[in-house]
Formats: C-alpha cells, structure tokens, sequence
C-alpha cells in the first residue's frame, strides 16, 4: 500500500513531522517499509503562458514560442515538442534553473535563434518515466508561480507492508484513521452525496452464487465524453500511488480503490447482453483478459457473466472483450463484495496478482459498495461528464457478513495487558477505531466495525488496545513462576555443535525454502514423488521438497554465476516424502563441495577437491557422536551421482545417509562445469551417541610393523582394516594407509596397500616373538578372508 502524505493530511493532520509519523504507523503494526520523495530535487521551474508558437525558420521540428511568467517581458524559448500550443499553461525551467540529472539551463542558440529557457515535459521533471510532449497544465494553474510549490512536490511517498489481516488499512480512509487514533486527532472524511440518476437506465444484475457474492451493484452511465482527459491533480495521486494514469473511467476507479479500498471495474455497455449474473463458470469456458491472456475456467471459479457469456474474473480482472476503448461512451460501473474464501488463491492459480485480488481476498468492507459507487460517479461526471441512472444493487442479506460482537471485560484487560486503563480512555480508543459500545456490568458488549474480519475473540480488541496506546508504554515485569528446564541426553548428537564443526571446516550455512522446483528436484531425486503445492508462490516453489539437495544445486548455481568458484555449503532442515501412511517429515544435514580443496596460497600445490575431501569432512562429523566406529562407507548407486563415486552411509548395518559426486551429464544440465561432491545424513540416525570413556595410557614402549599387500583391486580398504583389527585383537593401537599403488610393477587388476600397524600393550613391553606372531595372524587372516598376498 503506498500513499501521498500530502493526500494523507487532507484527511487527518496530526501535529508531527514525517518521520515521526512513520515510526507511529509502524509501532502500532502498519510497517512503514519506505519513504519516497514524491519528485526527485529540482528548482527554477515556474508556470507560464505560452502567449505565441511560430515554427521555426531553419528547423521543421522545431518552434519559437514566447512565454510570459508574468515576471515582465515575455521569454523567447524553442521548444521542439509536437503537442505545444499558444494559450497553453506549462512547467518553465529559467536561465540557472537545475532539473534531476543535474541538468542546469542555460541560455543556448537553436538554429541562430536564441533560447531563455526550456519548456518541460513530465519525463524532465520526474514526474514520468517517459513523455511524449510537454506537460501541459490546468487553466487556473497561476502564472508566475512556483511549480514545485504549486504541485506540492516536496510531499513524501509512505510505502506500507501491511500483514494479511489488516485489508482494512489497504486504503487512504483506513490509514487515516488509524493515525487519527494514534494522535487522538479528528479525521475529516469527505461527504459523499448521493448522484441523483438523470435518466431511468438500468442493467439488471442476479446472483446465481451468493455466497460466494452476496452483494452486487451497478449503473449505468451514458453520454460519457471519450475525448475527455483525466486531470493533473487526480493523475498526481495515482501516480505517487505508484499506479499509471490510462483513462478518466480506468482512472476513477483506481482512484476510489486507494481512498476507500473498494475495487470497482468500468464495463463498455454496448458489448454487454441482457444483464449480468454473478455465477461459477461453467467447465471448459474460456475468458480473454484484460492483460492479453485467455484463460480456461475451472468448475469453482466465480465470473461475472451476461446472458451470453463470460466478461470479469470475479475480483481478480475484467475481460478484454467488454473493456472500455477510446471510443465508449456509455458505460456500466460495478462495485460488488465477494466473499474472501471465494477469491483466495483464485488469482493465483491463474498466474495473476491484482490490486483488486490482492483487497478481496483479505476482505473488503461488505457494506461500502454503495458509497464508492456513488464517489466513483460524482468523480466520472465531474471530469467525462455524463448521465447516470440509478443504483441497481442486488443482496443476499443472509450471506452478508455480519457485524461481530465481542464481549470485552476489564479484568481480561487487565490481566493481559499488564496495565489498568480508565474506561473513558479505552471507550475513546475503541470508538475511534469505528466500535459501537455497550456498557455492561463487567465491561463493555462490543460491536466491530465491518471492515474488520480479523477482529472475532475477545483477545483481538485487546491486542487493538495495546497496540493503540502504545507496547512501549506498558510497564515490564518479570514472571514470579518458577521455570524447569530439561538437559538433553549427553548422548544425543549435538546439530549445533555438527554445525559449528562444518563452519570450522570451511562451510557455509545457508537457508533455502522447502518449495522447490519440481524439475529440478525430478532430476536430483526422481525416485521420489514430490507433494505439489495446490497454491504454490510461482512454478519454480510448487512442490515441497524430498531432499534438501536442490536448495544445495540452486545456491551453488547462484554463486558460480558470480564468480565465486570454491564452495563449501551445507543445510540442516526437513524434507518431505510420501509414503503409504502419508507425509513424512525428516530432519536432515546436506552439504555441498565443489572447487580447490584448498584456498589459493602459496604453501600448497592447487589441487581440485574430491571424494575422499567430503568423506574426510563426514568422518569429522561422524566422530561427535562419539561411536565413529559404527559408521561404514558402503559403494552404492544413485541415479543423481556418479556410479563409480558414490557411497552410502550405514550405521551398524542400518542406511543413514548417501554421499558422492554428482552426475557429470546432470553437472552439465545444470551448467555446474566443476566436479560437485553431495552428502545428505538423516538426523534420526545420529541421535544416540556414546559417551567418552577414560582410559589410561599404557606405559609401555609402541612398536611399529609395515606391511605391503596385494589385493584385489575393487577390494575397500573398509574390509581391510576390519580384518587386520579382528586378528590384532586387543593389541592394535592404530593402523595407518599410508600407500596406494596401482601399475605396472604388480599384477593386473589388483592394487598394494601400504600399512603401518601400531602395536603396543598395556600391561608389558612387547617382545619381538610376540609381535611376530601377531603380524603373522594378521597375514594369515588378510590371505583366508581376502585373498591378500604380501608383496615383494
């Protein structure tokens, strides 16, 4: 929602400044999320008469006028735009005036004729982003007067993000009286005087859905002027609206849309037939829109309808066939309330968000379609002219919302609040907010006013007490009850502390939505079926996520796009996915590598991250729960990963979680042109850790035995270093890898390990006897088990 302050006072005028009133909207829940100057800095623009135009004696384009700024002598100033003309009114920048851009007039030579000045379009003042001539301006504007001051352009822009259930303050008269019981000041409403009808046309209307629409009304105007152009003060307010001005009938009902939040459509009444039925449309019907797209209707869509056919999408656009042209002159203006249910998500599923939808779907008041119905003409007729017949309205009272009543106690104030008001104080801030009291023994029977849906418990006119006489006045206290706090389980897999140790590795959190795109979630999981949101955002966030890896994909995409080639990025968060008893939500932990292993220096070689870089980082994670041991890297397969690269994480037996490289074909589908490393853990599989336990440090002597062994060359060292600790038993300290070799020197298809065996006892040094009789046992069992040999 964006206004003009200026428009603002109009209405009410507290006695502070703009920031002021700013900070006041946004501490009682109207955010403030932008101030605008209305006009970017100019000065030296003042209103002349252009008394005299003559073309040009060297130029075709160009034409010597003489404008009087009623400052003296007429200036002489060439001005090379098509729509001047003599008698006209107009913006004048003088010699040392400076324009946006820092554009400074000085006097110039056109063609040999000298020029005092520029004549102004709305584009070179910043008023348009483009123009096709020069402004002209209205007939009383005074001559000689200052511009800016004149078109009050030192006015400041509010911009508000207004939450969904505050539709009320989608308007100028909402914020207005709001700030009127912020400050306590009165609001000046402007009358608006019933359009007595000069003519007996009606265009009948009928509701065929009225729940869906319960109130609709209409009339019909004839003898409109189309040759009429809105005026510069109503173009103004529009504009610093951010809308565009288009038309006088466009323009009027966008007008009445921002002051009293009513969306109303203008229809051309020659192209309708018979009368309008406000109905669901009928499967398979087509409706070409205003913005050039034809759409299809499903069942549940509410149109407005003649007896031929489709014309509006109901609260949400008006249909192109019976738009109002440059050549209508009788038109049919609706103002109608449709039920917010009905219209939710409508817009939406079509790919549309209008101004209109974006009010009826957080509820427009149910009975002010009358008044702006009757502002909407007195503005046409005033700027087009015309001849307006009566209102026709037609009413489901039933369906109507009704007024909520509410009963409000003044302990119930005081015990929320935290604070006692006197009633005289709380009586003024609930009748200004538009209530209807009624005293009763414990406080008050409340009526809301009707463009208030969010106000339906006790609690609401409560919460609209505090925020009215301000959060930062009510006094702090502390809680008196005693609060106990529950200690997690010391085995439980600290996430926080796995998060920090990613950091610590070099990671960078980030935060993705659980909507994804569901053809990059196909190719990154296509195992799964995601669940497809019914309203989704856009296309790209239509389906929950079944993995948190497309969230990974899309940001690593995003910082390869700028320049950023080293990345280490992880994610903790749910993913959805569907099985026979339903949706099922899991926590998890992904990350993402791709790039150098290490940061340029100068200490280190370049080398490009791999696999055994990320299996390095999850043993590191693996390790904080204290049972590293029971995790095994198992070779598996997924269709998003590298076939010979790609492992699945088991705990004692049990999956947890998948890691590898991703697909260089999907790689560069995805235009990832670097080698990209995944790994996904399930959370519920770390939970249950183990605990530290003390163990004394033996004060005997380690001694060292290297091995060299063949085997086979698809064999994992896994299985190697389970065998060698099994026939070690208890004696084994460590075993380290410290070779891998494949080529010519050994037998094809088979690789040597190098291994350094740590061997130490606790209760004795060991003898050389002894430790000839482990390695041996080692030996013997790496031969039965594995088919290990020792290598020459």
């Amino acid at each position: 929602m964006r206004f003009s302050e200026a428009w603002l006072r109009e209405w009410v005028n507290p006695p502070v400044d703009t920031a002021t009133l700013a900070d006041q909207l946004s501490m009682a829940g109207l955010e403030v999320d932008a101030l605008i100057p209305a006009a970017p800095a100019f000065t030296g623009v003042g209103i002349g008469l252009v008394q005299t135009v003559e073309p040009h004696p060297d130029a075709a384009k160009l034409r010597v006028c003489r404008v009087d700024l009623g400052q003296g002598e007429p200036l002489q100033i060439i001005c090379g735009a098509p729509n001047v003309a003599a008698g006209q009114r107009v913006p004048v920048a003088t010699l040392g005036a400076v324009l946006p851009g820092d554009l400074k007039i000085k006097r110039a030579k056109l063609r040999g004729i000298e020029s005092h000045g520029m004549i102004c379009s709305a584009a070179e003042l910043g008023l348009a982003e483009t123009s096709d001539g020069i402004l002209p301006l209205p007939d009383d504007a005074p001559i000689g007067a200052d511009f800016r001051a004149w078109l009050t352009l030192d006015d400041t822009c509010i911009e508000l993000d207004l939450t969904p259930d505050r539709g009320d303050c989608l308007s100028l008269a909402g914020v207005a009286r709001e700030v009127g019981v912020i400050n306590r000041c009165p609001v000046c409403v402007p009358p608006i005087p019933a359009v007595p009808a000069s003519r007996d046309d009606r265009f009948p209307a009928e509701l065929l859905a009225p729940e869906a629409c319960p109130r609709y009304t209409c009339r019909v105007i004839r003898a409109i002027d189309p040759s009429a152009e809105t005026p510069l003060w109503l173009r103004e307010r529009l504009r610093r609206s951010g809308l565009r001005a288009i038309s006088p009938v466009v323009d009027v009902t966008n007008y009445v849309l921002l002051e009293l939040g009513q969306p109303l459509h203008g229809f051309d009444l020659a192209k309708l037939a018979g009368g309008i039925q406000v109905r669901l449309a009928h499967p398979g019907e087509r409706l070409a829109l205003l913005n050039g797209d034809t759409i299809e209707l499903n069942a549940g869509t509410l149109v407005i309808a003649d007896t031929a056919k489709a014309v509006a999408l109901a609260g949400i656009m008006g249909g192109a066939e019976t738009a109002v042209g440059a050549e209508t002159r009788d038109i049919l203006f609706e103002s109608a309330f449709f039920a917010p249910a009905h219209i939710s998500g409508k817009a939406r599923a079509h790919g549309l968000h209008t101004d209109a939808s974006h009010r009826f779907e957080r509820g427009v008041d149910p009975q002010l379609q009358v008044s702006a119905l009757e502002r909407a003409t007195a503005l046409l007729i005033a700027i087009a002219g015309g001849e307006p017949g009566p209102i026709v309205e037609a009413v489901a009272a039933a369906q109507v919302p009704a007024r909520s009543q509410l009963a409000l106690r003044r302990e119930r104030i005081r015990r929320l609040l935290g604070l006692s008001l006197d009633d005289a104080t709380l009586v003024d801030i609930l009748t200004r907010l538009g209530m209807t009291l009624v005293p009763t023994a414990d406080g008050w029977e409340v009526t809301a006013p009707s463009s208030r849906f969010d106000l339906v418990h006790e609690v609401d006119l409560i919460a609209e007490i505090g925020r009215i006489h301000g959060y930062t006045r009510i006094p702090a206290s502390h809680a008196s009850a005693s609060s106990a706090t529950k200690a997690p389980p010391e085995t439980a897999f600290d996430l926080d502390r796995a998060r920090l140790a990613l950091v610590d590795r070099g990671y960078h959190e980030v935060i993705s939505y659980s909507f994804v795109n569901p053809e990059l979630q196909r190719r990154l999981d296509p195992e799964q079926t995601p669940l497809l949101l019914a309203n989704p955002l856009s296309p790209e966030m239509s389906a929950m996520r079944t993995s948190l890896w497309p969230g990974l994909v899309q940001a690593a995409r995003g910082n390869l796009a700028r320049q950023q080639e080293r990345l280490r990025l992880f994610e903790s968060g749910l993913r959805f996915q569907q099985d026979p008893e339903g949706l099922r939500q899991e926590g998890m932990l992904a990350g993402l590598l791709l790039g150098k292993s290490l940061p340029e220096q100068w200490g280190a070689a370049a080398r490009a991250a791999d696999f055994f870089d990320l299996k390095a980082d999850l043993e590191a994670l693996l390790t904080l729960t204290g049972a590293a041991g029971d995790f095994r890297f198992v070779p598996s397969e997924h269709p998003a990963l590298h076939p010979g690269q790609t492992a699945r994480i088991e705990r004692q037996g049990r999956a947890v979680g998948l890691m590898g490289m991703l697909h260089p074909a999907l790689a560069a589908e995805l235009d990832i042109d670097a080698n990209a490393y995944l790994f996904e853990l399930n959370l519920s599989g770390l939970r249950e850790g183990t605990l530290p336990a003390f163990a004394p440090i033996s004060r005997f002597p380690a001694i060292r035995r290297d091995l060299a062994i063949l085997v086979d060359r698809d064999l994992p060292f896994q299985r190697v270093r389970d065998c060698v600790a099994a026939a070690a038993s208890d004696l084994l300290r460590d075993l380290i890898l410290f070779d891998v070799y494949e080529g010519e020197r050994i037998p094809q298809g088979t690789k040597s390990f190098a291994l350094g065996l740590i061997l130490q006892a606790t209760s004795q040094t060991l003898t050389d006897q002894e430790v000839d009789a482990t390695i041996g046992r080692v030996l013997e069992r790496l031969s039965v088990e594995l088919g290990a040999k020792l290598r020459d």
